[in-house]
């Protein structure tokens, strides 16, 4: 495992991609392309002011930098340095700008989203979607990039239409049986549409593409409900994280529940394995090198990690929400498949230290990983079940099926890990830091940690 050099960014805005050649960064009002396999600057663009939200096309010939605070947003050319585009929402304001699959449309939410105004870079064409609805996830893509799902608000009543992404035509409209939609999600085969309520109410709604409702589902009642939603890649399960504390898998057969997972405080499985962090204390403390006038690399003064493997029963330490404050600290929030299907990771929100990482092959826990802080990010690896995730600190956790590793991020000064990115490879992994970022390479002759 090797790491390269560290580079600036800002608030977190760094995207690889989607051909995997080029790694785009913005530092405060200016974009960064660099080619990935050198780290060579390739591209150096100067924005308006500082960007706000930034993302590539599907081609990767474009980038888009939208600086929400003056309504603007700018696209840069990668074979055409000198082109560029403005485009200006004027005192109607933004607050969410993105690209339609195909790259050569931007679909720009209007503040107070009274509207969703849709941008053609070929044409110079202007469409306008009406009534889009401020919600958790309002807007999804199906993975194949012909359709497009856009949650409406009209008349005190939810809505979903469709949309045809070729030319913007509305191909279903259909309003839906929920209070107050929280959010939509496509399945990765493009078949069902799920649509969830928000947390007051437990209810998940199973659509066709035509609009048909397949199915309902609602666990419970008069209780705070879904928390999180998560589609497996093979389109087979559908994971619902609750504020029970439970995950709930539907299968994609019967819409019906086939298996629940629950996050108890105390593991006595004997079947799971569980990772404890213990942390060390280097063995010469900074005070007593400074007596000799001894310095030392900041990385090498850092507190060492490592996983141990813990006799059951283990009690995981529990944080108690507080009941007079809205959104408590209690629940499901973090769903996560890995590439083959085969394992699901979450987080209980109470138990804020641990990973929790259930075999769906055999419908039963297999790993809990409990830190000494909270965990901020998981990702799997897009090629092999392999699970990266980090703490706030300078360290990086990795996960396969053959055992745990925590690795030192060997950066000068103080690099704390708070957000990561795989590469699509499963090559190397995009580390984030407050300002900083710096890759980490795999070795890939040794796939087991």
């Amino acid at each position: 495992m090797n790491f390269s050099e560290v580079f600036k960014q800002s608030n977190h805005l760094c995207k690889v991609s989607p051909d995997g050649k080029y790694l785009a960064t913005c530092v405060q009002y200016r974009l960064v392309v660099r080619d990935l396999s050198t780290l060579q600057i390739l591209q150096l663009y100067t924005c308006l002011d500082q960007v706000s939200h930034m993302e590539w096309s599907s081609d990767s010939l474009f980038i888009l930098c939208a600086m929400y605070k003056r309504g603007l947003v700018q696209v840069w050319s990668l074979e055409q340095p000198d082109w560029h585009c403005k485009i200006d929402e004027g005192s109607i304001g933004l607050v969410s700008s993105r690209w339609s699959p195909d790259g050569r449309h931007i679909l720009n939410t209007t503040e107070f989203h009274l509207r969703i105004t849709v941008w053609s870079l070929c044409t110079k064409a202007v469409s306008y979607i009406k009534y889009p609805k401020a919600c958790q996830k309002g807007i999804d893509f199906s993975r194949d990039g012909c359709y497009m799902a856009l949650a409406e608000r009209r008349d005190c009543k939810d809505y979903v239409s469709i949309f045809v992404c070729d030319d913007w035509h509305l191909l279903r409209h259909f309003e839906t049986e929920t209070q107050d939609l929280a959010g939509l999600e496509w399945s990765p085969n493009g078949c069902v549409l799920a649509v969830w309520d928000s947390c007051l109410e437990y209810k998940v709604l199973l659509y066709s593409l035509d609009g048909r409702l397949l199915s309902t589902y609602s666990a419970y009642e008069w209780s705070l409900g879904v928390k999180s939603v998560s589609w497996s890649p093979s389109s087979q399960f559908l994971a619902i994280g609750s504020y029970d504390e439970k995950v709930r898998i539907l299968n994609h057969i019967t819409w019906k529940k086939i298996v629940q997972f629950e996050h108890p405080a105390t593991i006595d499985n004997t079947k799971a394995i569980v990772y404890k962090e213990v942390e060390r204390r280097p063995a010469m403390v900074s005070d007593e090198l400074s007596l000799h006038n001894i310095t030392m690399s900041p990385t090498l003064l850092s507190t060492q990690s490592k996983y141990e493997i813990c006799p059951l029963p283990v009690h995981i330490p529990v944080v108690k929400p507080e009941p007079d404050r809205a959104n408590p600290k209690i629940g499901v929030s973090v769903l996560a498949f890995s590439s083959d299907s085969r394992y699901l990771a979450t987080k209980n929100d109470n138990m804020a230290t641990a990973i929790w990482v259930w075999d769906l092959q055999k419908m039963s826990l297999a790993a809990v990983l409990e830190h000494t802080s909270a965990v901020r990010c998981i990702m799997w690896d897009p090629r092999r079940p392999r699970l990266a995730l980090c703490t706030g600190n300078s360290k990086l956790y990795l996960w396969s099926p053959g055992g745990c590793v925590s690795v030192q991020v060997p950066a000068e000064g103080s690099f704390h890990v708070q957000s990561l990115n795989w590469h699509w490879s499963g090559d190397s992994v995009i580390l984030l830091g407050k300002d900083q970022l710096c890759l980490c390479y795999m070795d890939t002759d040794h796939e087991e940690e």
